[in-house]
């Protein structure tokens, strides 16, 4: 089992950056993919960027393919998501979470979730 503690959230002007940190507790983070996930104001939940076990490999929603960069240190048992060129339809509550299912893409497959850190983007 993993426990899950997002931070870095804030308020930011369009055009700018953040980096959100995911801080897992357990010695078995390095086994998990993890994860990133956003839920606007009376919107689903949706897929952003996931990473495997490894780092060596990634995976983007493409609303946001080229501006942000998920990455993560096993050492640290900290996943990171990099958000640069950042838009008003960015805002949303940023949740981290595990993967134990099939599908990167999947909410589904992910059963440890974080508590959500807000992002809020000003034009």
């Amino acid at each position: 089992q993993v426990q899950l503690v997002e931070s870095g959230g804030g308020l930011v002007q369009a055009g700018g950056s953040l980096r959100l940190s995911c801080a897992a507790s357990g010695r078995t983070f390095s086994s998990y993919p993890m994860g990133w996930f956003r839920q606007a104001p009376g919107k689903e939940r949706e897929f952003v960027a996931a990473v495997n076990w490894s780092g060596g490999a990634t995976y983007y929603a493409d609303s946001v393919k080229g501006r942000f960069t998920i990455s993560r240190d096993n050492a640290k048992n900290t996943v990171y998501l990099q958000m640069n060129s950042l838009k008003p339809e960015d805002t949303a509550v940023y949740y981290c979470a595990a993967r134990t299912g099939a599908n990167y893409y999947a909410l589904q497959s992910y059963d440890y979730w974080g508590q959500g850190t807000q992002v809020t983007v000003s034009s």
